[in-house]
């Protein structure tokens, strides 16, 4: 007798070995849009304009009129300036507290405290100054900052800028640029230093967490294990990416200006190479056509697991998104998106989905190899998708489904219903998980289609 697999799991055994990355529109009308984040369990994503406002997105793609927080009169904005960073306070539903870093009026940078008001979409108009870091030029400025698993607050800052680090700050203990740093913004004042930095009581800024860095666009933590993902824009040839396994040591040296990844760039003066912590993974301009690396988050959703353990990230000349393999660092490229999209930063929702900006748009990624058109060539849909208590399968024709099934990723019968001769019937699903479920339906005729269901 034949071992018959379900149709379940020979549909997602065949999805599983591959995916096709895909851009859907969430959101339009930005202006330069460089940041997103959200408090914890937060649905709304908040986007970061670099002309000096934050929005509100909400979780329907709708957008509020009212920005959350404008500070275009505190700014500057030419060259890399701008509104360049936002943390939400982890415990930010019952203090309200969140974090913005730009650069001020003179260009210098500016680590600053804001409250929410008593509307949950509006701040309040003034913050608190934590922190300046003066900038000597223009460029690398760095600008994300995050909460890490530690509860401190993690500062990425580039090396000040020009080319080629000319004044070897970020080798350089005692100048903040060219760094992570860490500070404890619940002690102190304006803010306290967490003990295990390494510079404390020695030579060296005690903001330091790590040296070496030329100009971070974009780090994250990933939300599950804590790890830290930092990635390093190059000089002229090389572009990294930086793994850092929770529980995150301290006093690390990325290698900049001595190393522009793995390579060798200004070695004078440096220390070997044995003592650097070297990228997990790289590219070349020459061998990509990239130019400047825009980090992004290791992916811990739930809706599309071909792309679990992936680290995605993208390059501001290039068209089109990688991701990196969270063990070996091997990285793979999709093809190149229509348009000419110059991503600028990722974000990722409370639910671990990610999003890209480019410029006024906001898309999720998605796995289009999810996709199934079969069930809607012959007249079927399913709404709403994501559904939470129930969905509805509907018929455009006068053919019906008779019978519906609703399996799981590995082919498990869950739940199965015989229909009424409807056009319309409504399905209860409020015994399901959050995930992934695959939908068949017998027709009145005889046959069977198949449909993916994500539920939330």
């Amino acid at each position: 007798m034949k071992n018959i697999l379900p149709l379940g799991f020979l549909l997602f055994s065949c999805l599983g070995f591959s995916q096709v990355v895909s851009l859907q529109p969430f959101a339009t009308g930005f202006t330069s849009a460089l940041e997103m984040a959200h408090p914890v369990n937060d649905s709304r994503l908040f986007i970061v304009q670099k002309g000096g406002l934050i929005k509100v997105l909400n979780s329907n793609g709708a957008t509020n009129a009212t920005p959350f927080l404008n500070v275009t009169s505190l700014i500057s904005t030419g060259s890399e300036r701008g509104l360049l960073g936002l943390a939400f306070h982890p415990n930010y539903a019952s203090n309200g507290y969140f974090y913005i870093n730009y650069t001020n009026t003179t260009g210098n940078t500016v680590i600053a405290r804001y409250s929410v008001s008593t509307d949950p979409n509006v701040a309040a108009t003034t913050g608190t100054i934590l922190l300046t870091i003066a900038q000597p030029y223009s460029n690398h400025n760095g600008g994300s900052i995050k909460f890490g698993p530690d509860g401190y607050l993690y500062i990425g800052m580039g090396d000040g800028g020009s080319g080629g680090d000319p004044e070897n700050r970020a080798q350089n203990v005692n100048e903040n640029l060219g760094k992570m740093l860490r500070i404890d913004v619940d002690s102190g004042s304006p803010y306290g230093i967490p003990p295990t930095n390494p510079y404390v009581g020695i030579t060296g800024n005690d903001e330091i967490w790590s040296i070496g860095m030329r100009n971070p666009w974009k780090f994250s933590f990933n939300r599950l294990n804590g790890d830290l993902w930092i990635a390093d824009v190059g000089q002229n040839e090389v572009e990294e990416i930086n793994k850092i396994t929770s529980p995150l040591p301290t006093g690390l040296n990325f290698g900049w200006r001595c190393y522009e990844g793995s390579a060798a760039y200004n070695t004078s003066g440096c220390l070997p190479i044995a003592s650097m912590t070297m990228p997990l993974a790289e590219y070349t301009h020459s061998g990509t056509g990239g130019c400047s690396i825009t980090g992004g988050y290791v992916y811990t959703g739930t809706i599309y697991p071909n792309f679990l353990n992936k680290y995605f990230f993208a390059d501001y000349c290039l068209n089109r998104i990688g991701y990196a393999n969270t063990t070996t660092g091997a990285i793979t490229y999709t093809p190149n998106f229509t348009g000419n999209n110059n991503f600028t930063s990722f974000g990722e929702d409370s639910s671990g989905e990610l999003y890209i900006t480019s410029g006024s748009i906001i898309y999720k990624i998605v796995d289009a190899s999810m996709n199934t058109t079969e069930f809607e060539k012959n007249g079927f849909s399913l709404y709403p998708n994501p559904a939470n208590d129930t969905f509805s399968i509907k018929s455009s024709t006068a053919i019906l489904a008779t019978n519906v099934e609703v399996h799981d990723l590995s082919g498990k019968l869950l739940l199965t219903k015989k229909l009424e001769n409807l056009q319309e019937n409504t399905i209860a699903i409020a015994s399901l998980s959050s995930g992934i479920y695959l939908v068949s339906i017998e027709t009145s005729n005889g046959k069977n289609y198949n449909t993916k269901l994500v539920v939330e």
